[in-house]
């Protein structure tokens, strides 16, 4: 059975910094390609990073140089690291890994930006 597990949400103030983390069962995260993705209260949700399996990035505009996404082989975790947090981006962070036709979501978590 594959689990994505997102923990590391939370309040964060602007400007501030939050480490979220992805962790995998049942699947190698080295060989997914695992995304980050967010939602936030109203709007589509939207791609925020990518870590393709070999090890190439991608990211969204708005986050470009502040969230750089890392994946720990050893410990099947992806993370997204979290810096200069824009107050309007409130939103539910999910992980997402995708190979093969084959892909799942975890349940993401809640990141709160606020003063």
């Amino acid at each position: 059975q594959v689990q994505l597990v997102e923990s590391g949400g939370g309040l964060v103030q602007p400007r501030g910094s939050l480490r979220l983390s992805c962790a995998a069962s049942g699947l190698t995260v080295s060989s997914y390609r695992m995304s980050w993705y967010r939602q936030a209260p109203g709007k589509e949700r939207e791609s925020v990073a990518i870590k393709r399996i070999d090890g190439r990035t991608s990211y969204a505009d708005s986050v470009l140089g502040r969230f750089p996404i890392a994946r720990d082989n050893a410990k099947n975790t992806v993370y997204l690291q979290m810096n200069n947090v824009k107050s309007s981006k409130t939103a539910v962070y999910s992980c997402y890994g995708e190979a093969g036709g084959t892909n799942y979501w975890g349940r993401g978590t809640q990141v709160t930006v606020s003063s």
